[in-house]
């Protein structure tokens, strides 16, 4: 496997331009910010005042997208199955981390799974069935945004579980990790840990900004009234579930930046994939048929150009 905690560049064009697209499409996104959420970032730098430049933080993600891509390719090429599971309070940037894992990636081979409550005829099933789907067949990445562990957490806490169904969780939890674990899947648990402060300031700028106010349920705000029940099922969580077969990995993630990239490079250290050979690409001619005429279609098929 590659050195990927401190990627090396060799200055190719590649790199350099897609840095370039990459800074141009968050400068643009950033000025499409409501007035309101700006000053609210502008508050939120200054507490966070070691964030990381921009451009550096862009050229790393890049770097690290790029083993990303090996991986994928080493997946595919094996039939591995890799199923890593994302869990934390909200806001704490579990989706951001996501989403940048998943940018540059074939959605055949890496997918997200973020459930739904259950519903009624799920509730009378066995708990972790509704799982049990969505597991990665070979060659298959799966990334859990949420996932059984819901059930030591938002549903002990909110009381959509009883203590009972809560402790037989408990005790079946170990040997479903290890029926995963031992059907030749990778299983890696992720806990993205923020404070108390850095909570209540990401959701300050999701109330005031239309564009992200959908990632703010009822039960999101719950999470700031009841963060001390949440911090005790967190630790019980830990005690019980922290197995040698499957770890949890605790996610320092004040500053999201960093949280994303040290992230990434300690999930390619999980796992020991190697660079798969790939035969050169050559776009082949082009077959002109000097009888084919082009068919007209009516303008009406056409997505008027408005912009």
């Amino acid at each position: 496997m590659n050195d990927i905690e401190k990627p090396h560049y060799d200055g190719t064009d590649w790199l350099e331009a897609e840095l370039q697209d990459t800074l141009d499409e968050d400068y643009e996104l950033e000025l499409s910010e409501p007035a309101l959420s700006l000053e609210l970032r502008r508050i939120y730098r200054r507490k966070h005042p070691e964030t990381m430049n921009r451009a550096e933080y862009f050229r790393q993600l890049i770097a690290l997208q790029a083993e990303l891509i090996k991986l994928q390719d080493w997946v595919q090429e094996t039939g591995a199955k890799i199923a890593v599971v994302f869990e934390g309070r909200d806001a704490a940037g579990k989706g951001g981390v996501i989403k940048r894992i998943t940018q540059r990636l074939n959605p055949r081979v890496c997918r997200v799974v973020a459930l739904q409550k259950p519903s009624e005829k799920e509730r009378t099933q066995w708990y972790f069935q509704r799982y049990v789907p969505h597991l990665p067949s070979g060659g298959e990445i799966v990334l859990f945004d949420r996932s059984w562990y819901n059930r030591s957490g938002v549903e002990k806490v909110m009381g959509f579980a009883t203590p009972g169904e809560v402790e037989q969780f408990f005790k079946d939890v170990p040997e479903f990790e290890k029926m995963i674990v031992g059907s030749g899947t990778r299983l890696i648990k992720y806990w993205f840990s923020i404070s108390d402060e850095e909570q209540q300031l990401r959701f300050l700028m999701r109330i005031h900004d239309p564009l992200k106010q959908w990632k703010l349920s009822p039960m999101d705000l719950q999470s700031r009234v009841r963060w001390e029940q949440y911090t005790e099922a967190k630790e019980e969580t830990f005690r019980r579930t922290n197995f040698p077969e499957s770890p949890w990995y605790i996610v320092e993630a004040n500053d999201k930046k960093r949280a994303r990239l040290n992230c990434i490079a300690h999930l390619l250290k999980q796992i020991p994939y190697q660079e798969v050979p790939n035969e050169d690409v050559a776009l082949p001619d082009r077959i002109f048929n000097e009888n084919y005429e082009r068919t007209v279609l009516p303008p009406e098929l056409y997505v008027p150009s408005r912009y």
